[in-house]
Formats: C-alpha cells, structure tokens, sequence
C-alpha cells in the first residue's frame, strides 16, 4: 500500500523535471544564442579594457624604537597597544601622505588622473550649447587656489580609490599596494608612500622633540625663580627666628617636658601620701603611738619598717633564747633589755616620723607648686618652639618640592637637548615593490567565461519566467488542466517554402503522409468519443482568424470522405475562403444563395474530384449573414442535408469575431474547437467555450494546430508518429 501511495509523487516529479527540460529543449537556440551574442560583446568590451597593475611594498611597523634617551611619555603614545598600529595603518592612508606623493611625483599630469570626459557629460555640453537658454546658472569664478585645492581633491579621490593598505593579521607587517596602468608607476607609487610615511613620523618626532625642548627650557626658567624665591624665604626666616637647629631644640624642649611632668606626677603621689598620713594624725592624736604605729600609712614608711625589722629580729631571738634558758639567765635578759631598747627605738622613730610628716608635706607641697610652674613654662616654651618647627618646615618642604621639580625638568631638558636630533624610523621596508609583469585586472578570460555561464543562466531563467508567463496551449495537460476540455487531436506544423501557402489536399499527398496520419487519428479520435450519440453535423471553429480552422475542416472531410458520403459546407458568410483554397469560382452559387432561395441544391454543390469531397461554397456574401444563419430555412436546410449525406462538415466563423458560430452550434450536433498551439492565449479559449456552453451546444473537444513536434514533449503520449523531415521527399524517408 505504501508502495503504491508513493508512485504518484514519483511520477509527479519525474513529470515536472521532463517538463522544465522540455522548457529548456524548446528555448535551447534562444538561449544559446543570447548566450554567444553576450559573450561576444563581453569580448568586444574586454578588448576595449585597459589592463591594471598592482605593485605591493611590505612594510615594518616597528613597536620599540630605538631612542638615545627614553623620555616617552613626551610624545604620550604608547607602541605596545593595538590602537598604535591601527593609528598607523589609517596615517598611511591619510590625505596627507597623498598630497605629498602626488606632489613628488607629480601624478597630476600622467594619464591615469588626467579626467576623462564621460558621454554623459559632453551630451549635455551639447545640449546646452543647442539650447542656451538651459544655462542660466551663474557660474562663480575661482582664484587659483581655490582651483588648485578642488583639483586635488579630485586627485586625492583618484589615488585612494587606487591606493590599498592591508595589515598581515597577527604581525607588524602591512601591505601598501598601488594600481595603475603603468607597472612602474605602481612600483614607484606604493616606494613613495612607504617613504614619505617614514619622512613624516620622523619630522614629526623631531618636530614634538624641539617643542618639548622649548617648553621644557621656558618652564625651567620659570621653576628656577620659583625655587630661589622659597630658598630666600626659608633662610629669612631662620635669621629671623635666630634658628640654628630648630629640631635639636624641639628635642630638648620636649625631653625637658617629659621629665618635668615625671617629677611632678611623684611629687603629687607623694604629697597626696603625706596628706593621708596627716589626717590619720589629727583624727587619733600625736600620743596614741600604740596605735598610730599600726596604722598602714606609717607602717610603710620606710624607717619604720627598718626598726620593726630589727624588733622581729630581737623577738624570734628571745624566744630561741627562751626554749634554752631560764628567765633569770643573763642572755636571757639581757636580749630583753635588747628588744626594750628596739622598741623604745621604734617608738622614738615613730614619734620623729609624726613630728617631721607636718614639715614633709609643707615642703612637698612646695615643691609641687614649683614643678606646676615650670611645666606650664617649658609647655609655653614648647608651643612656641612647635609653631616655629611647623612655620620652618613648611617653609623647607616648598623649597624641597620646588627643587625636586626643578631638577626633573632640568633632567628633562638635558635628554631633550641630547635627543633633538635624533629619531629612530617609525617603520622600515621588508620587501620593496618591483614593477609587475603580468596584470593584475581584467581577468579577461574569467571575466568572458563567467559572461557565458552568466548569460546563460540569465537565459534559462527567462526561459521559464517567459514560459510562466505564456497562457497559450501548448500541449495535451495544458487543454485538460487550463481549458478543462477533451483532446481530439493535434495537426503538426508543417514548413512550406516561403511566400507559399500550405496545400488544401496535404492529406492526400504522399509526401504529407505524416501530417495525413495525424487527421486520421484526430478523425479516430472525434468518432470514438461521438458513438453514443448522432454526429452527422459537425461546426468547426476557432477564438480569432488564423488559426486554422478551415485548413481543419477541409481535412477532417477528406479524411471523413474515404468513410461515407461528406458535405463540407463554408458557413462564414463574412469571409469566405473554401472556394479559394479549392480553387472554386468565386461566383459559384452557396449557402446564401440556397437559404435564399435564389438557386437550387445541385447548383449549390461542388464535388471535388480528388477528394471526393461535396463542398458548398459560401455564396453571394449577403448583407445580414447573421439574420439568414438564424433564419428557420437554414435549419429545414440542414435537415435536408442530414438525409443526403452521412457527415456535414461546417466551416463557421470565429466566436469572438462575430456570433454566427453560435447560431450554427444550436443547429450542429457537434462542435470542434481548434486552438492554435503556442499562439492564442487562453482567456479568449476560455471565453469562447463558455458563449457555446451558453448556447448550450455540444463541444465534443479540442483541436491543437500546428503544433512544433521538434519541441513538443508529449507526441509519443498522443499516439503521433515522429514529426521528423516532414520536408523529406517520399523516397529520401
């Protein structure tokens, strides 16, 4: 199931792909032929073309340069960034290093930049020169430099638009080409650039040098009056001040302020000491030794302690003394008398302490007042001595900057001066570039080959563009699908020598057997598909004149007399031509003459000897076809003819000229339309089927004539014969 589901799209494409090839088949000459005429005038113009060389010099950008002394930051560029080449690739192409090559070489005045005049630009020179009064517009007039400078400007456009700088990805190196007609010029061109771009870097680089230098050289001037001016300041002050060594003496002020503030924090300690021990006094009295001497204030002092030390000593003494001896004993006692005088010792020493605590505190109490007088002096002294020290230092560091700054730029200046004149090359030259010997453009052979394939291209694309656009008839799918109608048949299209007529009898002429065959399977064809119903009357006819329809006519009789007795009956009483092309005589009574009345049948008949065919000319053409066509006596006419003869053939006129075929479809059983293959347009086809639909007639299909068997891909479909050397004689067949 799925194989057979597949078939079709198979088919369908197998059938587009015949079809556009057949396109191409039937345009071939044309196509060919537009191709061959393009390219030869593509070889026509390429000849006409003036060839162009291309010369290319390799340059170096160089990202350290050599330098006497380093002072970059002069020239504030830094050649380590990816900004510093591309800065330099655009100053290659800039419209200075033009000016100057174009002034060097003087390339005003070479063939190259020398304008040419354009056609457009002399047609309308010329018609303003025949029409004057076109030319109005004031023309303004230039000074010569205003000449100059516009005419460079157009040689600057011309040299860049030739001009090409192309770095290396990934290097230094950068490409500098240049085009023109002449090798050496191109060689010489792309030298020059390369050199007055080295010649500028390094004028420009001497040039930001000597100007660093002056500016350097007025701002030291400058800096040098600014630092003697601080100097001078520094040392009035000093005189001023009687400064000698303002930080040794800031040093000893401030050392003398420590000490003194140590000392009089001790001597505070002390006297808040003796304070404490004074109140104690007074609160218990001078006599109560016993308990003034526990007291801790006195037990601290330190001739106190000393005597109870020796008291302690005495006690642990006399008691050792105890454990051996008797109380009575002489070391017994005489270590008592020992401790009563130790005691009697400590109690005269207390008794001293309390007298002279009085007079210690008077005496520490002054000495305090003393110290509290000289710390706010030297604190005075200090203050003073600071704001001299801040005063002088602030003084000496304006005087130590203004040195500094002095002695950079100074510094600066020397390796200015050093360095003026001398400057390493911003570049340097890899490859220098020689005059090419072949060209570089036009690829005249690429050029012409691709003119060919282009054309071509071009051609088989306005090919189907054309065939797209073509809504002519031009094979069996295009009557079925466009028109919707049966195909009866094709007539092929048969040459005939020129300012020749084709041949009312071809069909049977030997030498026209092929054409002869096709009628004969156009007859098979219409009898076939008229079995179910009486077809004795048959109306040919077309949309417009020319397309055959009597050449039809005339050979679906013959072809219908070797059948049966045939009536070939020329209805287009307008423009009659059966009697021509059988050579009758054009006063032979007809169709009109019999509806008339005028005449009888057998005077209205002619037979043709050679066909056996009844023909029944046209007639008098009358004034009012239309009305005797619609008249009843036609049609008592046909119904006479239909019990004479076995087939009426009827030759109408066309249906969009005139409505007499739709008058004599109401009559015929059957009516055959013939379209002429490739020519008319299917809008009118369309159009005139639908008046006999309208009619209601009976179109039993579709003739194509004189179809191009050479370029139709359906003639074996059909069932036709090859339509190859028709032209042939019999025997050379």
């Amino acid at each position: 199931m799925n194989h057979i589901s597949e078939n079709p799209s198979n088919n369908e494409e197998i059938i587009n792909l015949g079809a556009y090839l057949n396109i191409i088949k039937r345009a071939k000459w044309r196509i060919l032929g537009f191709s061959i005429v393009v390219t030869l005038l593509t070889i026509m113009v390429t000849l006409t073309l003036i060839p162009k060389y291309s010369a290319t010099a390799t340059l170096l950008i160089e990202a350290e340069q050599t330098k006497a002394v380093s002072f970059e930051e002069i020239y504030g560029s830094d050649s380590t960034k990816k900004e510093y080449y591309l800065t330099q690739f655009e100053v290659i192409k800039s419209d200075s290093i033009a000016r100057e090559v174009i002034t060097k070489l003087d390339l005003k005045s070479h063939k190259d930049f020398i304008a040419k005049p354009s056609a457009l630009g002399e047609m309308k020179t010329s018609i303003k020169e025949l029409l004057p009064f076109l030319n109005k517009k004031d023309f303004t007039l230039l000074s010569l430099e205003e000449q100059a400078q516009r005419d460079m400007i157009g040689l600057l456009a011309a040299f860049k638009s030739r001009l090409s700088v192309e770095p290396i990805r990934n290097t230094q190196l950068v490409r500098v080409s240049f085009e023109s007609s002449d090798p050496k010029l191109a060689a010489l061109v792309a030298n020059t650039v390369g050199e007055i771009y080295i010649e500028t870097q390094m004028r420009a680089k001497m040039g930001i040098t000597q100007q660093a230098s002056t500016w350097l050289n007025t701002r030291l001037s400058q800096l040098r009056i600014q630092l003697d001016r601080s100097e001078a300041r520094l040392q009035a002050y000093r005189e001023e001040q009687k400064l000698v060594d303002i930080e040794g003496i800031a040093g000893l002020v401030t050392q003398e302020l420590e000490q003194t503030s140590q000392q009089l924090i001790t001597a505070r300690n002390e006297q808040n000491n003796l304070q404490s021990i004074n109140r104690v006094i007074k609160e218990y009295g001078n006599n109560n030794i016993e308990l003034l001497g526990s007291m801790p204030e006195i037990t601290s002092h330190g001739v106190v302690q000393d005597v109870k030390r020796d008291v302690v000593l005495v006690e642990r003494k006399l008691s050792e003394l105890g454990e051996v001896y008797g109380p009575k004993h002489p070391k017994i006692i005489s270590a008592k008398a020992e401790l009563a005088t130790v005691k009697a010792n400590l109690n005269k020493q207390i008794k001293d302490l309390i007298t002279g605590i009085e007079k210690e505190l008077n005496r520490i109490t002054r000495t305090v007042k003393a110290l509290e007088r000289a710390l706010t002096n030297i604190r005075a002294e200090y203050q003073d001595i600071t704001r001299k020290e801040t005063d002088y230092n602030q003084l000496k560091r304006e005087v130590e900057t203004n040195r500094n700054i002095f002695n950079t730029f100074l510094s600066r200046s020397k390796e200015t001066e050093v360095t003026s004149d001398f400057s390493s090359a911003a570049a340097r030259f890899t490859d220098r570039a020689y005059a090419p010997i072949n060209p570089s453009k036009p690829n005249k052979k690429l050029i012409i080959i691709l003119a060919f394939l282009a054309s071509f291209g071009f051609a088989i694309v306005m090919s189907f563009v054309f065939d797209a656009l073509n809504d002519t008839v031009k094979t069996k799918s295009d009557v079925e699908s466009k028109l919707a109608q049966r195909m009866l048949g094709l007539l092929p299209h048969v040459k005939t020598p020129k300012n020749s007529v084709f041949p009312i009898h071809a069909y049977l002429e030997d030498y026209y057997r092929r054409f002869a065959e096709s009628v004969r399977t156009f007859r098979t064809s219409l009898l076939l598909t008229q079995l179910d119903r009486g077809h004795k009357i048959i109306a040919v006819t077309s949309s417009s004149p020319g397309e055959g329809k009597t050449t039809t006519s005339a050979n679906l009789a013959m072809s219908l007399a070797q059948m049966g007795k045939v009536l070939l009956i020329d209805a287009d009483l307008r423009k009659p031509s059966i009697a021509k092309r059988f050579d009758i005589p054009v006063f032979h009574p007809g169709l009109s003459n019999l509806i008339i009345g005028t005449e009888e049948l057998s005077e209205c008949v002619h037979v043709d000897e050679q066909s056996g065919v009844f023909i029944m000319p046209s007639g008098h053409i009358p004034g009012n076809p239309l009305e005797l066509l619609s008249s009843s006596r036609f049609s008592e006419l046909l119904d006479v003819l239909k019990a004479k003869y076995d087939h009426i053939i009827i030759d109408t006129p066309p249906t969009q000229a005139v409505s007499d075929a739709l008058v004599i479809a109401q009559s015929a059983d059957s009516v055959i339309y013939v379209v002429k293959s490739d020519i008319t347009r299917i809008k009118p086809i369309k159009a005139g089927i639908e008046r006999l639909f309208e009619v209601k007639a009976h179109v039993a299909g579709i003739v194509l004539n004189q179809v191009d068997m050479s370029k139709s891909g359906d003639e074996h479909s059909y069932g036709y014969y090859d339509y190859h050397d028709y032209s042939q004689k019999p025997e050379q067949l």
